[in-house]
Formats: structure tokens, C-alpha cells, sequence
């Protein structure tokens, strides 16, 4: 008959196919499960009064329309739901399209039973595809992975959460006018069950039968698979555990398959007590807790509660005294096999002569410690019994008590198991592989010696004094042939000959008396030793590895073993090279990821790459989270090796007199920090013993895993430090900031200082790594800082900044402010509001309007440089570029609402202009018309005054961090400053000669040329944040006009002071002109322009005029001046209640025809 499974059998294809879909639909569904949106749980109140009125459960469908009326009357719920929208919708469709997998999966599997009943594959019926042994596996399968499907939605992913994604998903997308959409069933199959997941919440009734029963299956056919379930060893499991007491553990697999399907014929549950007993005799004899899939346990005490003829069946195996019997029983076994395994792990103990010898007895040992670990890890394990229910807590206080139970020693026991097994699976992986060639070699020495032998009986070896024995000589030589004859290919055969032949070397030498001569002995004995050594040979098999496989499988174990997490990194903390032994625990527990991928890989699937990479980066994930122990415990020795050098060693200076050498010496901390490096190098040497290995299908490199976790590390602390470091008390007078940027500054060094102490001991490049993940960590912040000005936002796993295994920590908000960047920009501005303070521009620094005392200056800039890096003042730029946008936005609003909608203001601008047209002469009555004007829109200035200053106090604070990146370039990398400034010259350049001249080279649409060199320009200061274009717009009507009336209309509000110039001339006499001329004699590169600013500022300060003439100094000769700028008319007005400097809003919005849009400089 066709092989079921051979390419050509369309029947065993198809189902083959939806098996193996099956497994990759729940791979998604728990992949997904991690990512689900959590403002679709609807947890926090913010939350709700937020989105309350645009995510809908299924009640939306009872009256779809009445719900988007209520959405179209509110334009800003409108704009809420879009926003919403844009920034959901693509996860929303990843899990749509699993839930229609799910849909589509059962759908397939009916058609396929319909197909077998309707006879379109030839001579197969489904009693012929359940007689056949693959058949019935993968109908069972089939059957099974659906329930399982399900038991996973209802577990990882909420009922209110599914149906909000449905909903969402039905408003957002196409699929409410596609003709072949299945919505309908899928929100029939998927909506809410009423169950929680949470500790202590109730069951709903008749829960999981209704859900199973949502989408009708062919009765025949479930009754027909519970049938074979119940009678058949359909996986022919009980060969691999011969012995009656593992039976239960042999049919595990079987047994969670049948209880999941059990659901889908409720029926038994509740009222076929025969067939339970029977079940429950043939299955749970011994244990009540089972790993459905994949660590997903389930304790059948608590599961069949409320079916009748299931509880009735279970009470025998709960009852309080097979309870202790099985307990004491485990514990028995678990210490007798612990002993044995101890004891084969010995150094030199599991030899090759040995494990061939012993083959039996080592494989029983192995398998009654994995089933001793399985029910023990099962039965204690906390997620199987709920705190709640009184009799579930007394059976597992019974189960801790009877077995003496220890997690650590359960460990340690897993630990052994877990390197007894790896040792003997690469053993005979080995003598596999080397099988055929030592055969032949043992043959080859058999064969050799009985040559000698018939030689030495020739008697024409003078030496050996043995008569010549011509019978002796003609049978050796027969034996020789005889070894040389075996044939490797058939061993049975081969076998039976080599055994008749050592009993027949073992008679001649008893029969011929050929003990006397000890050479002749010696050959017949290495002879029978080369032939036991072949019957050994022959007897490596490969089933032995394949039982070895099926009794090592630690997939119930896959959520469980991070209930032992913290114990094996104690273990570690004590013993860092315990990671070696962790290695083989890894591996053990990477044979899980067989269950899942044995039908993809089967049936061919695109899917087994995608399902691979799942459980595999899950079980390195894991594997990870143990290792990071490690870097951990290096870091808390770090840090009291910088407390250490910080504060208690002093540094020894270049010259020391003899006496003070004894002081300087301080040999007890010296010692302490040696101590402390050399614990650090023993953590390095444990994760680098484990050697590179491979998980499922991705290779660990330990020191890329050593180096990822002092990066994970890193970031934590760092991130944390940051979070605490950068809260500030708005009421505090003075500002905190100062202090507390001083106070992180000092702790960012010692980070920083551990790192250039660590790195040549762990051997990784240490400013390296600091500067990536400083930079990581301030962009992603301020990544997270600019989505509030973003309609669609970046979501965690769309940024370019977040990692899966370097995490960078999220902090709850503690002010408006979503991170602690948002809260340095905020404090910032908070204490240079142009409503309290005063700039002075020539001074780059703030005063208090009161008690004009000095607020902040650029020394500030400088402060956040040293503490923050220059990834901390380019954040802080970012940001400030869209507050910028947001305020233009918000101006652009008020513009349209006091000035384009308000007919009083437009007929008033309409007179003015018809007034003062045409513009050809100086306006007759001028004063006169523009005070009417001004006096008839006086109600529009104060938020057209407040919209500017806001503007021109951020495009201050650019400049401010402008001039000092640039500064900072020039000092730290005056080669790329020079590069850049060259570059940028040579690129505008080019572009104003192709301007003047068409036919010259111009950089394409898509060369990123232009945008690359902008953000190297930017983080080095080389920009003009006043020159930038923030947003476009259409062209405003109006707006020269109003924005001549706003000028003439705050003029008279500003004077000139001269007490503050005078005030100021006391300051600027001690400070500015030393500064002056240092930077002249010290050969700085600064351009003339800006000296000759700073300048002329001293000359207009110290002369009571407006307009000054300047000369150059005799200390200043010798430099070159353009005398025709040296004359300067400055027109400057001050008062001690308004702000010196406007900038204007005009240079930082352009007229254009595209809408209003986001964008930065």
C-alpha cells in the first residue's frame, strides 16, 4: 500500500498540511499574545475617558450607525478615532489574520472529513486513514490542535480584547464591503467566553465545551478518535518505557490530547463513567497534572470539578492515600537515581567499554530520572493549583510533605539528569559515526593475529619454539578467513558468526593445550577481545539515541523552569563555572521545540523558519535572563571598585618624599579592589566555559551573550540613573537643575570610569559599548518625548532604538513629561519664561525681571554637554524642533480663528489697507490711521504676543545648544568641524551654480546626500536654527499687515535703559575684555564677524549713544577688520517688564501650496 505520508498521497498531504498549519497558527497566536496594544484593555482611567468612546465590543454591531453619528457630531473625537487608526491598524491586521487562521483551520479540516466521506480520495475512508498508523496520528492531531488553538486565545488574549480588535479591525479596514469576507463567522467563533486568566477568577458554565462548539464538527468522527485515543498506543511510545510503573509517563502525550478532545464530546465527561474509569485507569492512574502543549499546565482536579463522571473516575487516583504512596514513592526514586547518576558523572566512569556493556542499565536509569523529575516539577509546581480552592492546596501540601520536597535538590537533580544525558547522547553520536570504521578495524586486527598465529604453527619463525602444527596452521588460517568474511551490512548474520567464532577460539585453546605458551595465549586473547569489540560495535544502534530523545523530551517543562530561575543564579553567584552544566540543561530543554516543528518540517512549510525562530528566541531569551546574573554581579562589584578609587584611594602624586610612601600606599583597599577585579574576571571565565552552542536554530556565542548582558546592564542602571536623576520640583526657587545635571554628571562619570576600568579584564571595547548605548538610550527617550507631537506614533517594536535582548527600560511618568528628556526641556523653559526672566543676548544668559538676579546661562549648555553628551544636547534639540512645530501649529489656529473668522478684524484690515494704498508716498495722517487700527484689534495681540514669544524663547535655546555643540566640535573633533564646514560650502556651492546654471549636476530626488549631511551638521552645531523651515502653509491672507500692526503696536511698550547699560558696563569691564583678548592671543579660530560683535556690544555699552563708532585697541593690533561694518546704528529699546529679544514667527513658517504638516528642521 502507497505510504500515507509520500508526496503523491493526496489524502496524506492534505491532512499532513493542516496539522502543520495547526502548529503554526498557535506559534502566532502566542507570538502575538506578547505584543497585544494595551490601550485595547481599557485598564487605566486615563484610558478610558481617552479611547472610551472609539474602541467598542461587540455591542457595536447592534447598531453600527448609531455609533458613528455619535463619532461624526464631535470633529475631535473624529480626529481621535483617525489618529487611532493610523497608529493601530497594522497590528490590528496581524491579528485579525490570525484569528481568521484559526477560522480558515477549521473550516479546512471539515472539508477534509467531508471530502473522505464524499470519496474523493480513492480507496480512503476515514476508517481506512484511522487504521492507518500515521493516519490516525494526524487525525488526532488535527482534532487536538484546534481545542488547543482555542484553550491559547482564551488564555493569552481576553474576550473584551478580541472583540475590540475585531471591531476596530471591522471599522478600519475593507472588510465590511468585501463580498468573500467572513467577519461574521469569525466574531461568531471569537467572541467573548466570560473566562479570565487572573488568579481566582470563576469559571464560567458550561466552559470549555460551548467555545469548542461554536463551529459544529462531524460527530463519527470525533467519537471515532476519542475511540482510538482511549484503546491504540498511537505514537508507539510504551516501547521506550518497558516498565509498567512508567506507563503513565509513556502515554503523557496521549493523554493531553485526549483531554483536550474529551471537550468536544462533553457528554463523556458528564455522564460515561465506564469510559472514564477507564480513561482514568489507563492514564491518570498516578498523576492528575498534564502539560497540554508546550508547558501548558492543567490540573485535572480542578478541570473536571464540574463533570460528573470525570470527578467520580479521578477520586481513586486523589484520593489522600495514592497521594502519599506516589509521593513517597518519587522521592524514593528520585534519591536512589540521583546517587547513581552522581556516580556515572564521576571523571573517567561513562568510558566506551563501559557504556556498550551497560547499555540497559544506563538507559533505565535516565528514564526513571525524567520521570521522576516530570511528575515532581508537575505536581509541586505553583501554576497548577490554585491558592483558592481548599482541596487542590491540601493535596499539594500532602505532595511537599510526604516527598520531602527541596527545589534546590530538584534542581540539582535536573542539572545531573540534564549532563549525564548530554554526555552519553554525544558519546554514542560519536561511536555512530566512528561505528563502521572500528569495525572494520577490529576485524582487520582479528583477522591479522590469526595470520601470525597460523604463521607461528608453520615452524618457520625460528624465535617462538613452537613445533610446526600443520592442522593448527591450515585452522588458524581459516579463521582469518573467517573474521574477513564478516559482513558490516548484515549484522544480525555477522553477529551469530563472531560469537561462534570466539567459542571456537576458546576450545582450541582448551583442547590443544596451547596454555603453556603465553605469546600463542596473548594472540588468542587479543583476538577474542577484538571480537567482543565487534559484537559490541555491531550493537550501537541508533534507536538507542531515539529512546534516549523520546525519555529526555522537558516539554512540559517550558513555562515551568522559570519557577527555578532565581536558583540557578544563585548557583551561579556561588559557582560561576555552574554554567557549563546549565548548557546541557539548555539543550535538554531545546528538545521541547520537536513537538511543534515535527509536522512543518514534515509537510514542507514556508512556516518552519518563522515557528523555529519563535521557540528558539524564546528558549535564548530564557537563557539570557538566567545568564544576566552574571553581568549583574559584575556590575555590584563595580560599583564598590569606584567607591573604592572615588573615595578612599588617594591618587599618588608625580613627586613623593620617602616618609609619606607607607601613606600613600593603602595596601588594605588596594588589596580590596584586587579582590573585587578578580571576581569580576572569574564571572568573564564562567559564561565564556559554555562554549558556543546551538539553540533550536540560533547559535549562542557566550561572549556575544556575555557582551549583550553587560550592555543589558548597562542600560538599566544608566537608564534608571537618568529617570531619578532628572525629576525636578517646580516650585523649588532656585531651580534644582543646576544641582541635580551636577549630581548625574557625577554619577554618568563613574559609570563611565567602571567602564574603562572593566574593559580590559572582560575584553570587550568599552567606550565603545558606553557610547552606543548612551545614544541608544537618550534617542529612544527622546524618540518617546516627540510621539506626543506625532499623530502616528512609533510604536516599541517599530523603533529603530528599541531591542528585544537589550531592552531599554520604560519609567512611569511622573509629570506631564512621558520621559526624563521631556522633563529637562520643560524645566528649561520653565526657568527662562520670557514672562519672569530677560534675555541678554550679547551675555547669552537670563535675569530674573524682579530681583534681576542672573536665572541660567550658557555655562547651563555646557553643564548638560558633560553630563549628557552630545547625544543629550541633539535630543534636546530634537525636541525643542517639535515644541516649535506644535507651537507654528498652534499659531497658525489662533491666526485662523481671532484673525480669518472674526469679521470685525477683517473689515478693519481691509480699511487699513485701502488706506494706505497705493504704496507709492509717505501715508497722509498715518498716526491717526494706524492708531485706529491698533485700537480696534487690540483684543487679538495678547495671544498673537504670547504665540511669538514662546516661538522665540525655543529658537533662543536652539541657538544657545547650537553654539555650544559647535564649540564642542571644534574643541573634541576640530578635523570633522573643518570637514563639515568645507563640505557644506563646497555642496551649496555646487547648488547655487546649478541655480545660476541649469545644465550643472544637482542631486537627485532620491540621493539622501542633502538629508545625511543636515544631521552631521546639526550635531555638530553648523546650523542656523533661525534660518530653518518648520512648517508649510497655504498663504495667509493678511498676514504681512497684521503682523506690521503687531510691531507698531508693542514698539511704544519698549525703551532704552541706561541704568541697566551702566549696570551692566561694571560686569563687563572685569569679565568681557580679558575673555577678548585671550581668545586673540591664544590663536582661537573665530571669525572676525563675531568679534567684531562683541566688540562693538563693549562700545555701545559704555557709551550712553545710540549709535557708536569702534576702533581697534592697541592690545588688538594687527588684526584685520572690514572698517565698513564697524560702524553699527543699533536701535534697541529695553524694559524691565517685557522681554528684550522678539524673534519672528514670519522666519519660521513658509508660504506654500501644501497643507499644514509636521516637520522638523
Amino acid at each position: 500500500m502507497l505510504d500515507f505520508l509520500a508526496e503523491n498521497n493526496l489524502c496524506g498531504q492534505a491532512i499532513l498540511r493542516i496539522v502543520s498549519c495547526g502548529n503554526a497558527i498557535i506559534a502566532e497566536l502566542l507570538r502575538l499574545s506578547e505584543f497585544i496594544p494595551a490601550v485595547f484593555r481599557l485598564k487605566d482611567r486615563a484610558d478610558q475617558q481617552k479611547y472610551g468612546d472609539i474602541i467598542f465590543d461587540f455591542s457595536y454591531f447592534k447598531g453600527p450607525e448609531l455609533w458613528e453619528s455619535k463619532l461624526e457630531a464631535k470633529p475631535e473625537l473624529q480626529d481621535l478615532d483617525e489618529e487611532f487608526r493610523e497608529n493601530n491598524i497594522e497590528i490590528v491586521t496581524r491579528f485579525y489574520l490570525a484569528f481568521q487562521s484559526v477560522h480558515k483551520y477549521i473550516v479546512d479540516l471539515n472539508r477534509y472529513l467531508d471530502d473522505l466521506n464524499e470519496g474523493v480520495y480513492i480507496q480512503q475512508t476515514l476508517e481506512t486513514v484511522l487504521l492507518n498508523e500515521d493516519g490516525k496520528q494526524l487525525l488526532c492531531e488535527a482534532l487536538y490542535l484546534y481545542g488547543v488553538m482555542l484553550l491559547v486565545i482564551d488564555q493569552k488574549i481576553e474576550g473584551e480584547v478580541r472583540e475590540r480588535m475585531l471591531v476596530s479591525y471591522y471599522r478600519y479596514s475593507a472588510a465590511r464591503s468585501s463580498a468573500d469576507s467572513n467577519m461574521d463567522d469569525i466574531c461568531k467563533l471569537l467572541r467573548s467566553t466570560g473566562y479570565s486568566s487572573q488568579p481566582g477568577a470563576k469559571r464560567p458554565p458550561s466552559y470549555p465545551e460551548s467555545f469548542f462548539q461554536r463551529v459544529p464538527i462531524n460527530e463519527a468522527f470525533i467519537s471515532m478518535v476519542i475511540g482510538r485515543l482511549r484503546s491504540d498506543d498511537i505514537y508507539n511510545q510504551v516501547s521506550a518505557y518497558p516498565l509498567p510503573e512508567h506507563r503513565s509517563t509513556a502515554l503523557a502525550n496521549q493523554a493531553a490530547m485526549l483531554y483536550v478532545i474529551l471537550y468536544f464530546e462533553p457528554s463523556i465527561l458528564h455522564t460515561h463513567q465506564a469510559k472514564m474509569r477507564e480513561i482514568v485507569d489507563k492514564y491518570f492512574p498516578d498523576n492528575w497534572v498534564i502539560s497540554i502543549y508546550m508547558g501548558i499546565t492543567v490540573n485535572l482536579a480542578d478541570a473536571w470539578e464540574p463533570y460528573k463522571a470525570a470527578k467520580t473516575a479521578l477520586n481513586n487516583t486523589l484520593d489522600l492515600s495514592n497521594v502519599r504512596e506516589q509521593a513517597s514513592r518519587y522521592a524514593t526514586v528520585s534519591e536512589r537515581v540521583h546517587a547513581q547518576v552522581q556516580q556515572f558523572l564521576k571523571e573517567g566512569y561513562l568510558r566506551e567499554e563501559m557504556v556498550l556493556d551497560n547499555i540497559p542499565r544506563l538507559l533505565n536509569c535516565l528514564r526513571d530520572c525524567n520521570v521522576a523529575i516530570r511528575w515532581l516539577m508537575l505536581h509541586t509546581a505553583d501554576s497548577a493549583c490554585d491558592p483558592n480552592n481548599k482541596r487542590l492546596r491540601q493535596i499539594k501540601d500532602q505532595i511537599l510533605t510526604d516527598c520531602r520536597y527541596n527545589p534546590k535538590i530538584l534542581f540539582q537533580l535536573l542539572l545531573d539528569t540534564a549532563q549525564f544525558e548530554f554526555i552519553l547522547k554525544e558519546m554514542f553520536k560519536q561511536m555512530l559515526s566512528e561505528k563502521q570504521a572500528k569495525w572494520e578495524h577490529y576485524k582487520k586486527e582479528g583477522s591479522e593475529r590469526m595470520t601470525e598465529l597460523a604463521d607461528v604453527f608453520s615452524g618457520v619463525k625460528p624465535l617462538t619454539r613452537v613445533e610446526k602444527n600443520e592442522n593448527l596452521q591450515a585452522w588458524f588460517r581459516e579463521i582469518s578467513k573467517q573474521i574477513l568474511s564478516l559482513n558490516y551490512d548484515d549484522s544480525t548474520a555477522a553477529g551469530r558468526k563472531t560469537v561462534q567464532l570466539i567459542q571456537a577460539l576458546e576450545e582450541v585453546q582448551e583442547f590443544h593445550q596451547l596454555e603453556s605458551n603465553l605469546q600463542v595465549c596473548q594472540f588468542l586473547a587479543d583476538t577474542r577481545k577484538f571480537l567482543h569489540q565487534m559484537i559490541r560495535t555491531i550493537n550501537i544502534k541508533e534507536e538507542v539515541l531515539i529512546t534516549m530523545q523520546i525519555v529526555g523530551d522537558l516539554s512540559f517543562a517550558w513555562q515551568l523552569i522559570d519557577s527555578f530561575t532565581s536558583i540557578m543564579q544563585d548557583s551561579i553567584r556561588v559557582n560561576p563555572s555552574m554554567v557549563t552544566k546549565l548548557r546541557a540543561t539548555f539543550l535538554k530543554l531545546a528538545s521541547a521545540l520537536d513537538l511543534p516543528l515535527l509536522r512543518i518540517n514534515q509537510a514542507n512549510s514556508p512556516d518552519l523558519l518563522s515557528v523555529s525562530q519563535y521557540y528558539s528566541g524564546e528558549l535564548v531569551s530564557y537563557v539570557r535572563k538566567v545568564l544576566q546574573i552574571i553581568p549583574e554581579s559584575m556590575f555590584t562589584s563595580l560599583l564598590k571598585i569606584i567607591k573604592l578609587q572615588t573615595h578612599d584611594i588617594t591618587e599618588v602624586p608625580t613627586r613623593l618624599d620617602k616618609d609619606k610612601l607607607r601613606d600613600y600606599a593603602q595596601l588594605g583597599p588596594r588589596y580590596e579592589v584586587a579582590k573585587l577585579t578578580h571576581a569580576i574576571s572569574i564571572f568573564t571565565e564562567g559564561i565564556l566555559m559554555m562554549k558556543t552552542t546551538l539553540v533550536g536554530i540560533i547559535k549562542v556565542d557566550p561572549k556575544q551573550l556575555l557582551e549583550d548582558g553587560i550592555r543589558k546592564e548597562l542600560v538599566k542602571r544608566v537608564a534608571f540613573a537618568l529617570h531619578r536623576g532628572l525629576i525636578f520640583n517646580p516650585r523649588a526657587k532656585p531651580s534644582e537643575l543646576m544641582p541635580k545635571l551636577r549630581e548625574l554628571g557625577a554619577t554618568m562619570d563613574g559609570f563611565h570610569r567602571s567602564f574603562e576600568y572593566i574593559q580590559d579584564y572582560v575584553n570587550i571595547y568599552g567606550l565603545k559599548i558606553w557610547q552606543e548605548e548612551v545614544s541608544r538610550i537618550i534617542n529612544y527617550n527622546v524618540e518617546q518625548e516627540c510621539n506626543n507631537f506625532l499623530r502616528t506614533k512609533i510604536q516599541d517594536w517599530q523603533s529603530m532604538y528599541q531591542s528585544t535582548h537589550i531592552p531599554i527600560p520604560k519609567f512611569t511618568p511622573v509629570d506631564e513629561s512621558i520621559t526624563f528628556i521631556g522633563r529637562l526641556c520643560r524645566e528649561i523653559l520653565r526657568i527662562t519664561d520670557p514672562k519672569v526672566t530677560c534675555h541678554v543676548d550679547q551675555l547669552n544668559t537670563w535675569y530674573d525681571m524682579k530681583t534681576h538676579q542672573e536665572v541660567t546661562s550658557s555655562r547651563l549648555f555646557s553643564e548638560i554637554q558633560t553630563t549628557l553628551g552630545t547625544f543629550g544636547l541633539n535630543g534636546l534639540d530634537r525636541l525643542l524642533c517639535f515644541m516649535i512645530v506644535k507651537e507654528l501649529q498652534n499659531f497658525l489656529s489662533m491666526f485662523q480663528k481671532i484673525i480669518l473668522r472674526d469679521r470685525t478684524v477683517q473689515d478693519t484690515l481691509k480699511t487699513l489697507m485701502n488706506a494706505v494704498s497705493p504704496l507709492k508716498s509717505i501715508v497722509a495722517n498715518s498716526n491717526k490711521i494706524y492708531l485706529s487700527a491698533i485700537a480696534k484689534t487690540q483684543k487679538i495681540w495678547t495671544a498673537y504676543l504670547e504665540a511669538i514669544m514662546k516661538v522665540g524663547q525655543m529658537q533662543i535655546l536652539r541657538q544657545q545648544i547650537a553654539n555650544e555643540l559647535n564649540y564642542s566640535c571644534r574643541f573634541d573633533s576640530k578635523h570633522l568641524a573643518a570637514a563639515l564646514e568645507n563640505l557644506n560650502k563646497a555642496l551649496l556651492a555646487d547648488i547655487e551654480a546649478h541655480y545660476q546654471d541649469p545644465s550643472l549636476p544637482y542631486p537627485k530626488e532620491d540621493n539622501t546626500l542633502l538629508y545625511e549631511i543636515t544631521a552631521y551638521l546639526e550635531a555638530a552645531g553648523i546650523h542656523n536654527p533661525l534660518n530653518k523651515i518648520y512648517i508649510t502653509t497655504k498663504r495667509l491672507p493678511y498676514f504681512p499687515i497684521v503682523n506690521f500692526l503687531f510691531l507698531i503696536a508693542q514698539l511704544p511698550k519698549l525703551q532704552y535703559n541706561k541704568n541697566l547699560a551702566r549696570r551692566f558696563l561694571k560686569c563687563l569691564q572685569m569679565l568681557w575684555a580679558p575673555f577678548c583678548s585671550w581668545r586673540i592671543m591664544s590663536g582661537t579660530r573665530s571669525s572676525h564677524g563675531g568679534l567684531l560683535k562683541h566688540m562693538c556690544l563693549i562700545s555701545f555699552l559704555m557709551s550712553s549713544e545710540q549709535s557708536c563708532n569702534f576702533s581697534p585697541t592697541s592690545s588688538m593690533k594687527g588684526l584685520s577688520l572690514d572698517h565698513s561694518t564697524t560702524k553699527m546704528n543699533l536701535k534697541m529699546k529695553l524694559d524691565y517688564s517685557r522681554n528684550c529679544i522678539f524673534p519672528s514667527v514670519v522666519g519660521n513658517i513658509r508660504h506654500s501650496k501644501k497643507d499644514v504638516s509636521h516637520g522638523t528642521s
